[in-house]
């Protein structure tokens, strides 16, 4: 990917009190659309085979989920916002409370190097949209009773049927944390062998599994990435999900989602339409973490262009 010509620094901003909090009251309504029914579902020991999995494969807790953040550059005024230090990575400047990024340099910025270089990777090559989500099928391939993963969730085609599709149709993933899961029996049928070591030369923009992981990308940078960037990789991500379980073998009916039967042509092709919609809509999310993840690598951790300066120590990670 070619780098961008933007200005990569952040740009100095004092938010209001009244400003800072319409925004953290903004991002907390919208995501509490996911986090709610999730913590409902959890008090009385109920499962989802959809939607649990932003959750429990991801694990950035709900509750971090909705506390918003104002991201590198912004400064928080007002005599509320002091309860921003009692959180890892914020200081007290001079206009109010602000991110710490020495604290950036010393604690991320390894991981966000590493963030960077597979986005980058990814987002230079082509989308793939030939795997027709076989992911989920092969991970219950030839397997029986409690072994199948979601074994509370009937299979649509019953095992032999599922086993059948896997049979017919070649198998495609690019996606480590999705082969990972494959059955013995199937993992010998990827056309790849993906390992995690190997990530950077696999990822593809077209995998559903890569556009769901911006979320997961997004969230490593916490506490330095704007909760709005957050919530849109997050929402990508429960988007994608509904299509990945969608066109999986599980009669997901009383759940209230109708199949994309990708063992026929015209379930393919319609699986093959949504994951292009899905890789378009990753792009944009992948350009905007490439940039941050510049940006924060960019930023020398020197005072701010307001001069802030530290007036205690930094809180300890948490």
């Amino acid at each position: 990917m070619t780098r961008s010509n933007a200005t990569l620094a952040f740009p100095h901003a004092v938010l209001a009190e009244e400003d800072w909090r319409a925004r953290e009251r903004a991002h907390a309504e919208r995501v509490c659309h996911w986090t709610e029914p999730h913590r409902q579902r959890k008090a009385r020991g109920a499962k989802h085979p959809v939607w649990d999995f932003l959750f429990t494969y991801y694990s950035y807790r709900p509750s971090r989920l909705e506390r918003w953040q104002p991201g590198p550059g912004v400064v928080l005024a007002g005599t509320g916002a002091g309860r921003f230090l009692d959180r890892a990575g914020y200081r007290a400047v001079s206009e109010g409370v602000t991110l710490d990024m020495a604290r950036f340099h010393r604690t991320r910025s390894d991981s966000t190097r590493f963030i960077l270089s597979l986005l980058e990777a990814t987002a230079e090559r082509p989308a793939r949209l030939n795997c027709f989500g076989l992911h989920e099928w092969a991970m219950v391939y030839r397997e029986r009773g409690d072994a199948i993963r979601h074994s509370e969730v009937p299979l649509r085609l019953g095992a032999d049927g599922t086993d059948d599709v896997v049979d017919a149709l070649d198998v495609r993933c690019s996606h480590y944390d999705a082969y990972r899961f494959f059955s013995e029996a199937a993992k010998p049928l990827n056309s790849t062998t993906p390992t995690r070591s190997d990530q950077r030369a696999h990822e593809q923009p077209g995998c559903l599994h890569a556009n769901m992981d911006l979320f997961k990308w997004a969230y490593k940078l916490d506490p330095f990435v704007p909760s709005e960037l957050l919530a849109d990789t997050f929402e990508l991500a429960a988007r994608v999900r509904e299509l990945d379980m969608r066109a999986s073998p599980y009669d997901l009916s009383d759940y209230g989602f109708s199949p994309v039967r990708i063992e026929t042509s015209q379930g393919r092709a319609e699986y093959a339409r949504a994951q292009a919609g899905f890789s378009r809509r990753a792009a944009s999310l992948r350009a905007r973490l490439i940039d941050h993840c510049r940006a924060l690598l960019d930023h020398g951790g020197e005072p701010d262009a307001a001069g802030a300066v530290h007036t205690g120590p930094a809180a300890v990670e948490g």
